[in-house]
């Protein structure tokens, strides 16, 4: 039986008229436009795998792209600490612009007994019908045996239930037993054998087609210090399709919000080295810069010593949401013999009307992951995402960047994010960006300007010794382009003189209110993001963008 095609968003479908879209709307139908993907060359079938790109290429180099906007860690009332439904959670990410998101619950005991994936099903049936120009694909948050949080998902199928709940059940650490410091199992080389058993075993149920794909990222790595290097290169390694990034910024960006109260950091990173976290991490792994992790805001740190052995691996950003600050709802009270572990369920949550405790924005209203993709639907956002086709910003920093590396004369426009370009040793390249300027008020009210951006470089050296080592010694800042005060679309177009060896690309924005010297020094990066004060981040004074890397292979 054939399967429905999914609804293209309003901004995408021709049937939508010009002066109904708000301005969000027309910048992105702008940028489709000029992709060459307008209606039904962008219509593809939304369940089905991906077909060849049918964009133009200009005669040569990756396909030009839409980039659909999305979350891929968000909470409900079947998370034990969270309180939104699935509606509420819906309507918000229409309401900020998304285009997908993954509904990924926690795994714990009263989650598994009472029905866990199958009973969430029921309710995200429901939603993808009332929401239908949203992809929302279910997963789980799973406890990695011995160490931090992931992602995992796959897009709606047959046995898209019964893949989370065999998941779950096999390989979770915190139902195992198998967490870092857990009385009784001191076994770490125990928990991480079976970290990546579990990966190998998702990596086969796509294999063998008992689900259509499946994806795996890591959730605020270093948030406790317990991800160490070797883990998170075995994790990549074990399949390198399945697993394939990290949150380059965490969720619970308001943290550190002036007027909670709170001391905390933005990310809630608020934490110290312990006897479980890995001893080779410097004490500022432990908080944010400009919002993102210490493993990617470091020029020349882990995410970089990771692209620099020519691997692949992606960074996002999403709004983990439990609690929105400032919002009024709190959840219901239980019935006389109910808690979670007998329901799996919190209670509704009620309007109070009285602002209550919390540190998250909802999906969409501050961070966003940007997905490349040749046609809409459910896998060709995880195709895009596979292939690495991704930036990230906070804050709506601009509404579009294309990046573009080629030869000095090639043709076609050349290789995007995730991808190689292979060239002779000597031969000259060039970095062409794009970007189109935010057309709107942001979430906050109002217009976001990007300042700066930062082209960052490093050589490709392979596979290394040390599997724990997390510095990238040749990565450093090559060029900044001062974009401050421009508006509308341009390109800047940065020659990178002879390729002599293998090397990887990828850029950096902000919105230049808060920058410092980089944690290794000014050498390497004179104007990065800096960590703030306890309880004085406001996240919109402080907002970054971030792409993946293009690679360039140089062969003889």
């Amino acid at each position: 039986m054939a399967r429905p095609h999914q609804p293209l968003p309003t901004w995408a479908d021709p049937d939508v008229p010009v002066g109904s879209l708000d301005p969000q709307g027309l910048s992105r139908r702008g940028l489709l436009r000029s992709a060459g993907l307008f209606g039904a060359a962008f219509a593809g079938a939304g369940l089905l795998a991906p077909t060849p790109a049918a964009a133009h290429t200009d005669g040569g180099g990756d396909p030009d792209l839409a980039y659909l906007v999305g979350d891929h860690h968000v909470h409900s009332v079947y998370s034990h600490d969270a309180k939104y439904t699935f509606s509420q959670l819906a309507q918000a990410a229409s309401r900020y612009g998304l285009d997908w998101m993954v509904l990924t619950e926690h795994s714990n005991f009263g989650h598994a007994r009472a029905g866990g994936a199958q009973a969430e099903h029921r309710e995200i049936l429901k939603a993808r019908r009332d929401n239908r120009r949203t992809l929302i694909f279910q997963g789980l948050e799973w406890y990695i045996p011995g160490a931090e949080h992931c992602t995992v998902f796959s897009p709606p199928g047959r046995h898209e239930v019964e893949l989370l709940t065999r998941f779950e059940e096999a390989y979770d650490g915190k139902l195992l037993g198998y967490t870092a410091g857990a009385p009784g199992h001191p076994d770490t080389p125990r928990n991480e054998a079976h970290a990546v058993k579990a990966i190998k075993w998702l990596d086969q149920q796509r294999r063998s087609g008992y689900v259509d794909d499946v994806l795996v990222l890591a959730n605020h790595p270093l948030r406790l210090g317990i991800d160490s290097p070797h883990e998170i290169r075995a994790w990549r390694d074990a399949a390198p399709g399945i697993m394939i990034g990290m949150e380059g910024a965490p969720g619970a960006q308001s943290a550190a919000m002036p007027g909670r109260g709170s001391t905390s950091h933005r990310g809630e990173y608020d934490n110290s080295p312990s006897e479980n976290s890995w001893p080779g991490y410097p004490r500022e792994a432990y908080q944010t810069y400009g919002g993102f992790d210490w493993a990617t805001a470091t020029v020349g740190g882990l995410w970089d010593a990771m692209l620099a052995e020519g691997k692949l691996f992606s960074v996002t950003s999403n709004s983990d949401v439990h609690r929105v600050t400032f919002d009024t709802w709190k959840n219901g009270d239980w019935l006389p013999g109910q808690n979670f572990d007998n329901t799996g369920r919190l209670p509704d949550p009620v309007n109070t009307t009285e602002p209550q405790p919390g540190s998250d924005f909802w999906p969409g209203q501050f961070s966003r992951t940007h997905v490349g993709v040749t046609h809409y639907g459910y896998r060709h956002v995880m195709a895009g995402m596979r292939a690495g086709r991704v930036w990230v910003d906070h804050g709506q920093l601009v509404d579009g960047i294309d990046v573009r590396v080629n030869r000095e004369h090639g043709p076609g426009r050349g290789v995007t994010l995730g991808g190689r370009l292979r060239v002779r040793r000597g031969e000259r390249i060039v970095l062409n960006v794009t970007v189109t300027t935010a057309s709107r008020p942001n979430h906050h009210g109002e217009l976001p300007c990007l300042a700066h951006l930062d082209v960052i470089r490093g050589a490709v050296r392979g596979p290394v010794a040390d599997r724990d080592a997390w510095r990238a010694p040749d990565t450093r800042v090559v060029h900044t382009a001062d974009v401050s005060g421009r508006r509308g679309r341009y390109t800047l177009r940065i020659p990178l003189g002879r390729a002599e060896e293998s090397s990887y690309l990828r850029l950096r924005g902000s919105d230049g209110k808060r920058n410092g010297p980089g944690l290794l020094g000014t050498a390497i990066d004179p104007h990065g993001p800096i960590t703030h004060e306890p309880g004085n981040g406001d996240p919109w004074l402080d907002t970054w963008l971030y792409t993946n890397p293009v690679f360039v292979d140089v062969v003889r």
